[in-house]
């Protein structure tokens, strides 16, 4: 609109011309949405066409009832004011945004612009200050107590609430310990609109947990429930982990006790499961599967005598056979002779060993530290001396053959897990195929021959000793994979593996809903 327009009118002389209107309907827009920002009413008034008499208190009982500290108002102009019909009304479209206490408010409304008095006004009416305001409705802001986000599992279950087991109970603390901004939501707050007094129409704007996407994990409830089922086993402090080898995903986080999360943060020397590290390094430097070698009852390496459990000789056999009868003096005396403390350092980070681990809640790293003589390789070779490692770390291992890379697990989505870099790792074609070959063995016909597990399963049982004495106590352990299906067991001074983490482990597989 052009200001000073002169138009043509007919008079008895012929044609003469008249000013029609002052300034544009833009201009006048652009002076309310001003004023209105200031709370400036003597100057929203004055470009009213006709204010009512409650024109201030609208304005103020919407800024009290919602508690606004702040608000701001502009054209959006594309095209900019139109005609809407031949009387020479028009609208101009505006964004609006109201900040105080409660959540932001943002909004699109409409100055419908009329002539009079030769000048652009606005024609006011309640719906100019939000378009669903009219007489008899009121904006307010309502207050509640604090939220929390819904943490799913994997299949979709709420598991923050009350009747979830005690490990997941231990998996979500440490959740919401550590995504405390996104889990919790002080404050809550909605912009209701009323009609006739206190009748909800509907809720404009609101800050609560139902405006946030759930915290998803991993965990699959099905799968932690035959984990506990088959921890029931022992009475002894026990722990289970399951995750997929294909993406790290981790399945079930299981302690048969409350209190210390030993499936995450327990380190313990990880006895002859630490030996599915040892022989990929051994197949990656040329050892092969048939290969014999010997194995006998004891041996002195580097000054201190080594022994098979129950100081079984069992004289020359091929490499496949001494790893599923889990040789201690095979295993000790090859490392020292063959690999060396760097090649088994280095094949033990390729496995996790010594590598951070981020699954989403506190989780302890593998240690591997550098060993000190050939008594402390030796050692280290079979899981003993100052290897430590959690359940979790374990069960990596295993899942590690079973999909041929090594992946840091998670409990989260991975965009939750900063990363530096590359951090899977890749593992050797040769050394897969050759340990897909041995672990089986162990099932089939080594140390865990005894336990019912299902066709298709690979593992490595442990018995990782503490303490002091000929026979000092010692934790019983099971590793292993079925599909894409890895696990770990550890059973706390539950001594051999084969009669105790690997009965566990066979009733765990046995009873998934799904067998994978």
């Amino acid at each position: 609109m052009v200001a000073g327009l002169l138009v043509p009118a007919v008079a008895a002389g012929g044609v003469v011309w008249a000013l029609r209107t002052e300034g544009s309907a833009e201009e006048t827009a652009d002076a309310y949405l001003a004023a209105w920002s200031s709370n400036d009413y003597a100057a929203m008034k004055a470009l009213v066409a006709d204010p009512p008499k409650d024109f201030v208190e609208w304005h103020e009982r919407v800024r009290r009832d919602l508690k606004l500290e702040r608000q701001s108002f502009a054209a959006i102009r594309s095209g900019g004011v139109f005609a809407a019909s031949a009387a020479d009304l028009g609208y101009e479209t505006f964004g609006a945004k109201l900040t105080g206490r409660g959540p932001d408010l943002d909004y699109e409304g409409k100055l419908r612009l009329i002539e009079k008095d030769r000048r652009w006004k606005v024609a006011w009416t309640p719906a100019t200050i939000h378009p669903e305001l009219k007489p008899g409705r009121s904006l307010r802001l309502v207050t509640g107590k604090d939220e929390s986000v819904p943490v799913l599992a994997a299949g979709g279950t709420r598991i923050d609430s009350t009747g979830v087991p005690g490990s997941v109970q231990q998996i979500v603390a440490g959740l919401k310990a550590k995504y405390v901004d996104w889990l919790s939501v002080p404050n809550t707050a909605k912009i209701n609109l009323y009609e006739d007094g206190d009748k909800l129409v509907k809720t404009l704007e609101e800050v609560s947990a139902a405006k946030r996407e759930p915290f998803q994990t991993t965990l699959d409830l099905r799968v932690h429930a035959a984990g506990a089922k088959a921890l029931r086993l022992t009475k002894k402090p026990a722990a289970l982990v399951a995750l997929r080898p294909s993406t790290g995903e981790i399945l079930a986080v299981v302690n048969n006790r409350g209190g210390f999360d030993r499936a995450l943060m327990g380190k313990y020397p990880p006895g002859s499961t630490f030996k599915v590290v040892t022989a990929s390094a051994l197949v990656a430097d040329g050892v092969s599967a048939a290969q014999t070698v010997k194995c006998p009852a004891e041996q002195n390496i580097g000054g201190f005598p080594f022994h098979n459990a129950g100081y079984k000789d069992y004289g020359s056999l091929p490499f496949r056979d001494a790893f599923a009868h889990s040789c201690n003096t095979t295993f000790g005396a090859m490392t020292v002779d063959s690999l060396g403390a760097s090649r088994l350092a280095k094949v033990a980070g390729d496995f996790g060993f010594g590598v951070p681990i981020n699954p989403g809640v506190p989780a302890v790293r593998a240690d591997f530290p550098a060993a000190k003589d050939d008594t402390d390789l030796a050692s280290a070779s079979i899981g003993q001396g100052r290897i430590l490692a959690s359940p979790l770390n374990m069960a990596t291992v295993a899942a590690a053959i079973a999909s041929g890379t090594w992946r840091p697990p998670r409990l989260v989505p991975a965009r939750l897990i900063p990363t530096e870099g590359e951090t899977r790792r890749p593992l050797e074609e040769g050394v897969v195929k050759a340990l897909r070959t041995l672990m089986p063995a162990v099932v089939s016909e080594g140390t865990a021959q005894a336990a019912p597990f299902p066709a298709g399963t690979a593992g490595k049982t442990g018995t990782a000793e503490y303490g002091s004495g000929k026979e000092p106590p010692a934790h019983s352990w099971f590793i292993g994979y079925k599909g894409d299906l890895a696990f770990s067991v550890l059973v706390e001074g539950g001594g051999a593996g084969s009669a105790v983490a690997a009965p566990i482990a066979a009733y765990f597989l046995n009873n998934l809903p799904n067998p994978t």
